[in-house]
């Protein structure tokens, strides 16, 4: 089974600095409220104009900040480092975080960059930095945005793309568990009123530019938010044949027919979240038949994935983190 190495972590990150700060092409999130809002992506986002995406750079600096603290003497996590000091500065965060106040910026992100959001200052305050925690009050406003949103979102979205719902709730339940306990039990009690009566999962995926799977991201959310045994219980009504590799969807790589454009690339990604969602998942089922099947299948997402992250800037934006989040789970 493939693992994270230091020659992996060292390309991964001299990939990643690459596009961090790159500015074009990008593909705003922006809501134009009069003719004075047009305005450069660096000019609206000082931190998180690079990686073509809003998005992609936020989840683009996890990635470099886990990879610097997990190889601390390497020549690339000083660069990372380096950077984050002249970028991750309280005036560049501030203005980061007013604009989540314009008047239309009330969906922004919502909720993958959200999520992403959180991940990035759970990172960011495990570093011993003058910059770690410059970024509390940006994280804090994401968290309102969970606390005020989840409870008027009467239903999950189970899309395989930016707007699902227990992609961004398995990241943000993670932040929560260190920083906001309110958070986390709002999470949970949602969690368990959307999917907990799930049962026979027909997994219709892949979609054409998914790059999550929307049957595996519910289980893994609920591998948290459960007990071992109820999840173990709740797993097997969810998918009930899945010792016999059935739906077979899920246990066999997308095909990749066209990387070098942006929506086809996402199944790339949706080999590598599936190795992830896949790991997850194994760790919280008691020993079974399964599990060799599991490391099998994760094998394979990962050998039709990895290969691929840097064929066409529209994977090499983002890829790495969806296997930065394979190989370490």
């Amino acid at each position: 089974m493939t693992r994270l190495t230091e020659a992996l972590a060292a390309q991964f990150m001299t990939l990643t600095l690459g596009h961090l700060g790159r500015e074009y092409p990008h593909k705003l999130d922006h809501v134009l409220d009069g003719p004075e809002d047009v305005r450069s992506p660096r000019d609206l986002h000082p931190i998180f104009h690079g990686s073509f995406d809003w998005h992609s750079c936020v989840h683009g600096w996890w990635q470099v900040l886990r990879l610097a603290r997990l190889y601390p003497d390497t020549e690339q996590a000083a660069a990372v480092r380096k950077a984050a000091a002249a970028t991750f500065t309280p005036a560049n965060f501030a203005a980061e975080t007013v604009y989540l106040h314009r008047p239309s910026a009330r969906g922004f992100e919502r909720p993958y960059g959200w999520a992403w959001a959180l991940a990035l200052h759970g990172e960011m305050v495990q570093h011993d930095a003058a910059w770690s925690h410059h970024g509390d009050a940006f994280a804090a406003a994401f968290a309102e945005r969970f606390r005020a949103f989840l409870p008027i979102q009467t239903y999950p979205i189970r899309v395989g793309t930016h707007y699902n719902s227990a992609f961004a709730l398995t990241l943000a339940h993670g932040w929560a568990m260190h920083h906001d306990a309110g958070l986390l039990l709002l999470i949970e009690e949602r969690a368990r009123g959307w999917f907990i009566h799930d049962k026979g999962c027909q997994a219709w995926e892949p979609g054409g530019d998914e790059f999550l799977s929307p049957a595996l991201c519910e289980a893994m959310l609920m591998s948290h938010v459960l007990a071992r045994d109820e999840f173990a219980a709740w797993f097997n009504g969810f998918l009930p044949e899945a010792e016999s590799a059935r739906p077979l969807a899920l246990f066999e790589p997308a095909f990749v027919s066209d990387r070098s454009d942006g929506k086809i690339a996402h199944l790339d990604g949706l080999n590598l979240s599936r190795a992830w969602c896949w790991r997850r998942i194994s760790q919280r089922l008691a020993p079974t038949n399964l599990l060799p099947l599991i490391d099998a299948t994760v094998d394979r997402h990962l050998e039709a994935g990895l290969p691929h992250l840097a064929d066409d800037y529209m994977g090499e934006h983002w890829l790495a983190t969806f296997a930065l989040l394979a190989l370490l789970a």
